[in-house]
């Protein structure tokens, strides 16, 4: 049959839009039903019925699912067009009358609401056909006929849906991406302009998902145990919210998930936040009733940067830098999922993420497509915990002549309050930057302000963090305690490094370890801790055993009496830039609480900057009323201060008080006075020569002497191996006598005395620390007729010399003194023993005090006092002619 509308096929396709407008026109409704438009969407699905366990229906479901995706195709061939060259195009040249419709597919019926079962059943059987037909279309076009113009158009894309109530997030993704996972290697090759766009996509967050999950399951340490699966655990013992990972593991195991975090931490900690949390949640099931989220703190990230070397090149990464925290903002509830309430409609939108950077605006209701009032639904905003910390650079780290450079902070979370103003801190976070209207109108032109967004935050010099005590170094610690001599060993072990100085060395053991602080009748606290001043001449190590002190206690603050002030030393009033409120910043003593603050040059300070300190060493509160701010701080520390005396030299013919620039109502304050005299004695001259000189030479160890092969010798000439034993001419190890083996074990555990004291270091920290931490000693049987004596005949003797006067702290310092002594042994309650010692040490430091022309009288008076005290095992423990252990090998022979 010939036609005119046949002249060729790209005419027939050119003329394809009008003629589907002249065919729906003309064509009868009673012989066919009208042809949606391509532009409309497809019909819905017939409703199916909920699935039941029937064998008959589970067999008939896959049938079912493909006649759902025929009928697709056939829809997909009416949005194409029409056949023009079928067998019934003439009739669209037929005169038909007025349009007619009937209802015969208007569907009208009322449907009940499905339950929440069948819902996501019927969900996931769509889910499952549009996976059907991504793969369909995936199909290669040589595979399809070249007569079947009917076909799906491959290029259209899948039906989304608007909303998802119930479904599985990951049935979604794939339900609406129909995109395969990618390797670790096809993660490496971005397809894409730069990583953020690489990351965003779809396919790589669930990459991303799956290979942080296989790290997090199966990193394991060269033992063979699972290094994180034992982190989680522990995670969920102490129900904390952070999880640490090491970035050299992370680099090690999934180097391009570590090149991806680095440059793009945003949405990559995202990925791991939600890993981790399902992680935990297989090991325990119920703990989101704890903590909704869980953190990952990334650790160990191998380049760490001072504030001065952040650059534009660093913004929107991950950086590590240190610093000191300098001051400290209040925690603020920060919005983070907000809730929309539409003024017209009344209905909820939302949850919308708030980001640091912009606020959220909705501009119009999703229900009622109206433009507002929206109002904030502060019921189900959920909101969470916001802090600011200005961090300036270290002191140590600034260019001499510069000034100190500072970022603001941002901690969140659970790491609010992780760190306080005075702290050395490292933080790993995000660089970003943010839009600051004040800077813009001081500047003139688009300035961006910067913070850092924290990750992880770890004090630098957390001594508390190292002194985390194993079960072993307890029993280590229970095992030293037992040794009879353990005092003198804590005393000998006090900066090893500094000859001599007996008394000054107990003095500071004593503040070390400290009494035991009590609560009187009357509410009113008795302090625990031991003052102590040193005075002595220059050149005598006074400054040095401060920083001793500083470097052993737990905590503890240094500060000097010329750079310090009043203020600086208890606290200050200042206005808080972000809330425009006046807040305390806490001074040194504040800083020192529960540990020891140290002031040198304590005689240069201001009187009346020593007189604001007079509550903090007696009271140990510092009370505020500045600014409309009225409070009381906490100062529970230990004061040791050195100070000068007049003239620069100690005057032994004046008594104590006129030797130094210090008032009474202070020096009282002060548990222990010790006198550091630099005498000429030309014997103790050359002992000290001889150690300061080994000291330089232990801190440079020898060449090692060769022979003119390159051979090791001894001094005598002999060939040796590296370990120092000698060789015979084969260079085969001459066979060791015991003799020679016992004194080389000796001279080696002598020099490691030398270097460590009879007491290592680290093991005296940790013994300090457990002390201070789980001994209270109480005082028990002790001779309370003897003390009172004591401390009558210390009044007369101290009125009768004019020097400083005895009170009834002094008294007190007694017990505190006894109860340090008691501490040391690890014991629970003082024995008589420990009262000796106290008082042996309290006549000592009050004789030393007094002039020359009365220490040998108040000597012979006090000797019934100090004769009870405990002896050493040896004159050298003693430390009457060789106060040190250096002393034996130091003087030469003869």
């Amino acid at each position: 049959m010939s036609s005119p509308l046949r002249p060729s096929n790209f005419a027939a396709n050119r003329g394809l839009g009008n003629l589907n407008r002249r065919k729906r026109d003309r064509e009868p409704d009673d012989e066919t039903s009208s042809i949606a438009p391509p532009s409309s969407p497809p019909p819905s699905s017939p409703p199916m019925l909920p699935f039941d366990d029937d064998d008959d229906n589970d067999r008939d479901e896959e049938a079912e699912l493909l006649g759902d995706i025929d009928d697709l195709e056939e829809m997909a061939e009416d949005g194409e067009g029409i056949d023009l060259f079928g067998d019934n195009f003439e009739r669209d040249y037929h005169n038909r009358a007025a349009d007619q419709y009937t209802g015969d597919d208007i569907d009208d019926e009322e449907q009940e609401e499905l339950d929440l079962g069948t819902r996501r059943q019927l969900e996931s059987r769509l889910n499952r056909r549009d996976r059907e037909l991504t793969r369909r279309r995936r199909m290669p076009a040589a595979f399809l006929q070249d007569d079947d113009d009917g076909d799906i158009d491959l290029t259209r894309q899948p039906r989304r849906r608007r909303h998802h109530y119930d479904e599985d997030r990951e049935d979604v993704e794939m339900g609406e991406d129909g995109m395969e996972e990618l390797s670790l290697e096809e993660l490496g090759d971005v397809k894409a302009v730069n990583i953020t766009d690489w990351v965003l996509q779809p396919q790589v967050l669930r990459s991303v998902y799956r290979e942080f999950k296989a790290f997090l399951t199966e990193f394991t340490d060269p033992s063979g145990a699972s290094v994180y699966g034992n982190k989680i655990k522990t995670l969920g013992e102490v129900n904390s919210a952070s999880l640490e990972v090491s970035y050299e593991h992370l680099a090690s195991a999934k180097a391009t998930l570590a090149y991806f975090l680095a440059n793009e931490p945003t949405e990559m900690l995202k990925v791991f936040d939600q890993v981790a949390l399902d992680v935990t949640l297989f090991h325990y099931p119920q703990y989101h009733d704890i903590h909704n989220e869980i953190h990952v703190r990334i650790i160990d990230l191998p380049t760490v940067y001072t504030l001065r070397q952040l650059r534009q090149s660093h913004l929107n990464s991950l950086v590590r830098v240190t610093g000191v925290v300098t001051r400290r903002s209040g925690v603020f509830p920060q919005l983070k999922y907000i809730m929309f309430i539409c003024g017209k409609c009344n209905i909820t939108l939302g949850p919308f993420q708030q980001e640091a950077s912009e606020e959220v605006k909705i501009s119009y209701c999703q229900n009622c497509q109206s433009r507002g009032p929206f109002t904030v639904n502060s019921e189900k905003t959920v909101y969470r915990n916001y802090q600011r910390l200005t961090l300036q650079e270290s002191p140590g780290s600034v260019p001499a002549g510069r000034l100190p450079r500072q970022r603001e902070v941002v901690l969140l979370a659970d790491l609010i309050d992780s760190a306080k103003p005075g702290d050395e801190v490292e933080v790993t976070g995000i660089y970003r930057n943010s839009y600051d209207a004040h800077l813009n109108n001081k500047n003139g032109f688009p300035v961006f302000a910067t913070i850092i967004e924290a990750n992880h935050v770890i004090k630098s010099h957390d001594q508390l963090a190292g002194f985390l005590l194993t079960e072993e170094d307890e029993r280590e610690i229970r095992a030293l305690s037992r040794d009879p001599d353990i005092v003198d060993k804590i005393v000998r072990s006090i900066a090893p490094s500094i000859y001599g100085h007996h008394d000054v060395k107990t003095a500071v053991a004593l503040s070390l370890f400290g009494g035991v602080s009590k609560q009187a009748q009357g509410k009113m606290n008795i302090r625990g801790d031991i003052n102590v001043l040193l005075l002595g001449d220059p050149g005598t190590a006074k400054s040095q055993v401060l920083k001793y002190v500083e470097k052993t206690a737990h905590r503890a603050v240094f500060a000097t009496g010329q750079g310090a002030s009043a203020v600086g030393l208890t606290a200050s009033v200042r206005r808080d830039p972000l809330t425009s409120e006046w807040t305390l910043e806490g001074g040194a003593l504040v800083l020192a609480d529960r540990g020891t603050c140290l002031i040198d040059e304590f005689d240069k300070m201001n009187d009346q900057d020593r007189t604001s300190i007079h509550e903090a060493m007696e009271q140990q509160t510092i009370s505020i009323s500045k600014a409309g701010i009225v409070t009381t701080l906490q100062a529970r520390c230990a004061v040791v201060a050195a100070a000068n005396p007049i003239g620069g030299r100690y005057n032994s013919t004046a008594p104590f008080n006129a030797n130094v620039e210090l008032t009474e109502p202070i020096l009282s304050r002060f548990d222990l006075l010790c006198v550091v005299r630099d005498l000429v004695d030309p014997t103790e001259d050359e002992r000290l020569a001889n150690f300061v000189v080994e000291s330089h030479h232990r801190a440079n160890p020898p060449r090692p002497l060769r022979d003119e092969h390159g051979n090791l010798i001894d001094t005598d000439g002999n060939p040796i191996d590296q370990e120092g034993y000698r060789l015979d001419e084969r260079g085969n190890r001459l066979q060791v006598t015991p003799e020679d083996l016992a004194k080389r074990e000796a001279a080696k555990r002598k020099q490691e005395e030398e270097k460590e004291g009879e007491i290592p270091q680290e093991l005296l920290r940790k013994y300090i620390l457990y002390a201070r931490e789980r001994c209270h000693p109480k005082l028990y049987q002790i001779d309370q007729d003897k003390v009172a004596r004591l401390f009558a005949d210390m009044r007369r003797e101290s009125l009768a010399t004019g020097a400083y006067p005895i009170t009834v702290r002094h008294l007190e310092a007694i017990m505190r003194i006894a109860e340090a002594f008691c501490k040391m042994r690890l014991s629970e309650y003082c024995s008589s023993q420990d009262i000796d010692r106290a008082i042996a040490v309290t006549v000592e430091s009050f004789i030393g005090s007094q002039k020359v022309s009365c220490k040998k009288a108040l000597s012979r008076a006090f000797a019934k006092y100090t004769l009870s005290r405990p002896k050493p095992q040896s004159r050298r423990r003693a430390g009457v002619a060789a106060p040190n252990p250096y002393l034996a090998r130091a003087v030469p022979r003869a």
